[in-house]
């Protein structure tokens, strides 16, 4: 089925035109056949990643059904998590612009209840929320279900992922029998083919074809490396491209927490997204990156659903997925909005297999790259630098740094010397350039790894280490490979060449106030 234009959906003019504010004239694939098909009154499943438009699939004929003028709630939107729920209710509210007399409404855990119920009390005709808040509010009579014609989950999969089933089905039971199912699922796992058939009745199945499941606008790469030098492989890309915004994806909870650790010991704005962190943690990391406060964002899988940020420069797989699916997930964070992304994944051994099976699946080539060499680095801030100058230049406001220039030559000194010297102090560090970063990399060998007396007990962090190294012996802070924190002691990898520098330069030295004593790891 080909793209619909909006015109062609018979839409009230309200909707249309918000949506025609929101800057969109033609359906995606998935709300092609979703809107018309839901608003005929079908229950349907619709397989669509994030990233699909999909919100709008269901949004756009939810609100084209509600009576505004019955302040009953009619509409249910049932979504994993608190920031998804949030992006939803938002998405309905750019539709509802010039429609006043309908309300919709978040409900989720880490908000004050009392604020729910007074909102509630006033009349709202669509509820978006999380299972467990929903629940909650059923148990006082705050919801009630009796007038609820359309109901919708929205990330189903991932519900039943985060243990929501029995809760769903629990709310799906206290529903009118006579009312409309919609289910979005990105995958279609046995259990959710189970709801299917208990809960819906004769179900459309609109699914997104796999030849959509990859956007062409992301150019997608993939490098053979190491385990132990992918941190130095995040940092040689994010060094090379400068993102503005940047998401690293990893496959557990401690893998994220280490390597933000780690990237923060190394200078970078890095912070971490998973499940164990309290939502009031979330909003603050989620605020940061939206407003550029940080400029990577490490997450989980389950963590990243409902991230909605357009402006991300490229997404790196630090773990390759589990499931193909969830590939398409990641990299879909970046190249939206009609902008282009990039997409680094990095493989590890037998992963090649891996990889491969996400080819055949998205029917996609990720090619294979070459990491940046600090050569390659160089040239590129070099560049940026050139542009930054040229920019200087041509605001022409110069006049108080040309009188400098001219006492300086004076002095019998060139006006090129001046502008080299100029060069030379703001763009290459001398301290890194006799390390051979190359041997480094390809390696491992020529990497040695210290013991340091000193670990989590103290309370010692990653940038703790590299900035007492780095302010004690000169070696820079981004020669320094893995860094492995323990309750009572630490590991640190430092190249050959440095060893023994580190370990003088360090001795009867303190981090944060602990005298250390480092010495080369037994097996080293």
């Amino acid at each position: 089925m080909s793209s619909l234009l909006f015109e062609e959906m018979n839409l009230s003019e309200e909707i249309l035109k918000a949506v025609k504010d929101m800057g969109f004239e033609e359906a995606t694939p998935i709300q092609s056949q979703a809107i018309t098909r839901i608003m005929e009154g079908k229950d349907i499943i619709g397989q669509s990643q994030t990233g699909t438009g999909k919100t709008a699939a269901f949004g756009i004929p939810c609100l084209e059904m509600i009576d505004p003028n019955d302040r009953n709630l009619q509409a249910v939107i049932l979504s994993p998590t608190r920031e998804l729920a949030i992006q939803i209710c938002e998405e309905f509210r750019k539709l509802l612009k010039y429609k006043d007399n309908i309300k919709a409404l978040p409900i989720y855990g880490g908000q004050p209840i009392e604020r729910q119920i007074f909102a509630l009390k006033k009349g709202i005709q669509v509820v978006i929320g999380t299972p467990g808040r929903i629940m909650d509010h059923m148990r006082r009579r705050t919801l009630k279900m009796e007038n609820v014609k359309l109901v919708v989950l929205d990330e189903a999969d991932e519900m039943l992922d985060m243990g929501f089933r029995d809760d769903i089905e629990l709310i799906l039971s206290k529903m009118p029998e006579e009312r409309q199912t919609v289910l979005f699922s990105a995958t279609m796992p046995d259990e959710i083919i189970e709801l299917t058939q208990k809960y819906q009745n004769n179900p459309e199945h609109i699914k997104t074809a796999k030849k959509e499941l990859t956007v062409p606008s992301i150019e997608q790469t993939y490098f053979e490396i190491k385990e132990r030098t992918k941190l130095e492989a995040v940092s040689r890309i994010i060094d090379m491209y400068n993102p503005s915004l940047s998401i690293i994806f990893c496959n557990t909870k401690k893998r994220v927490d280490d390597l933000v650790e780690q990237l923060q010991g190394r200078g970078y704005f890095a912070e971490g997204l998973h499940g164990d962190l309290k939502q009031i943690q979330r909003d603050t990391v989620m605020k940061k990156f939206r407003n550029r406060t940080i400029e990577i964002l490490a997450a989980t899988d389950v963590a990243a659903r409902g991230i909605d940020v357009d402006d991300v420069d490229l997404v790196i797989n630090y773990d390759l997925p589990q499931d193909e699916e969830y590939y398409v997930h990641r990299i879909g964070r970046t190249g939206r909005a009609g902008k282009t992304g990039k997409a680094f994944s990095f493989v590890v051994g037998r992963e090649i297999y891996k990889l491969r099976d996400i080819m055949k699946f998205t029917k996609s080539k990720i090619h294979l790259g070459r990491l940046p060499s600090l050569s390659d680095i160089e040239e590129a801030k070099t560049e940026i630098f050139i542009e930054k100058v040229k920019n200087v230049i041509e605001e022409n406001h110069l006049s108080k740094y040309i009188n400098l220039v001219e006492r300086m030559m004076d002095e019998d000194i060139s006006s090129i010397d001046i502008a080299a010297a100029l060069l030379k102090m703001n763009l290459f560090d001398e301290s890194s350039q006799d390390i051979d970063f190359e041997d480094d990399f390809s390696d491992s060998e020529k990497m040695i790894r210290l013991f340091i007396n000193i670990g989590k007990k103290k309370k010692v962090r990653a940038k703790d280490i590299v900035g007492a190294i780095a302010g004690e012996t000169g070696v820079p802070g981004k020669a320094l490979g893995n860094i492995d924190i323990y309750e009572e002691f630490c590991f640190v990898d430092v190249p050959k060449k440095y060893a023994k520098d580190v370990i003088r330069g360090m001795k009867g030295k303190k981090i944060k106030n602990n005298k250390v004593n480092i010495e080369r790891a037994k097996n080293n």
